[in-house]
């Protein structure tokens, strides 16, 4: 067999490297919210004719990357590479991930700001990240940080699980979490490591914190922080918790986690004596 020419292989990566950057949302409120999202980039779109009428104004406002109509398919027979187990009821959409830009800029504290931040050590569960998305879009974090590797992707069961949270919430992931760290630390922020076996309370740790922008990092269940993540954090701080059982889902640690930061940020310090 003939060799291929190093163009016609480089081509072949090229188009392979390509098609790794793409992912199929499904299911109608995920779908809807990315057609409405003018940042993001969508490629093709399939739904069945009941799908194509409950999302008929979303189509009409998406401009459709790569000038492709939405494809109308059969329910029996639908034509997307979709888990077994994915109820898309009806529709997909494939797109590329969302560029939120630089980390810097997403997590910039301008003075008289407090901005908080959710850091995930290598949680790679996609319906834990699709909902800890959620909690950071309704407790209004500037972003949710995590490493390229050994963490959750933007796929359609984590878009299903944010709720429409992915297309609003910026999700950044980085080179490196220890320089992504590093970094805040230079924007201003103090650093929260979420660890069961700490001396200390998230709420007592926030309560010496008025006015700071706060990150909060988390590990993977089980795990939890490997020692280079809870070095580079500034504390470690606990969940108190008011029995014997004192592990929380990672999902549910960083709403409560969150609640305390928002809470605490919204209300005005007392004023001294």
């Amino acid at each position: 067999m003939a060799k291929k020419p190093s163009w016609v292989v480089e081509k072949e990566r090229a188009r392979t490297a390509e098609a790794r950057e793409t992912f199929w949302l499904f299911g109608i409120h995920a779908v809807r919210d990315a057609l409405t999202n003018p940042a993001r980039e969508k490629l093709r779109l399939v739904v069945t004719k009941n799908a194509a009428d409950r999302l008929a104004e979303a189509i009409a406002q998406a401009n459709i990357g790569g000038g492709c109509d939405p494809e109308i398919a059969d329910p029996r027979k639908f034509p997307v590479p979709l888990d077994p187990g994915s109820v898309h009821q009806g529709a997909a959409l494939e797109v590329k991930p969302l560029d939120w830009g630089p980390l810097d800029e997403v997590c910039a504290a301008p003075p008289g700001t407090a901005p908080r931040v959710v850091l995930l050590d290598r949680v790679s569960d996609p319906h834990n990240v699709g909902a800890i998305l959620r909690s950071a879009e309704v407790f209004g974090a500037a972003a949710v940080i995590a490493p390229k590797r050994h963490s959750a992707p933007e796929t359609g069961a984590l878009a299903k699980t944010a709720s429409g949270a992915l297309e609003r919430q910026p999700y950044l992931r980085v080179t490196n979490l220890a320089q992504a760290m590093e970094l805040l630390k230079d924007l201003g922020y103090v650093l929260l490591g979420l660890d069961g076996d700490a001396d200390q309370s998230i709420d007592a740790a926030l309560a010496t914190l008025p006015g700071a922008p706060v990150g909060l990092v988390l590990g993977a269940e089980g795990p939890g922080l490997r020692e280079k993540t809870k070095a580079t954090c500034d504390r470690l701080v606990k969940i108190p918790y008011g029995r014997d059982f004192g592990s929380l889902n990672v999902s549910n640690a960083a709403a409560v986690g969150l609640y305390a930061a928002r809470d605490l940020a919204d209300d005005p310090a007392p004023a001294g004596d």
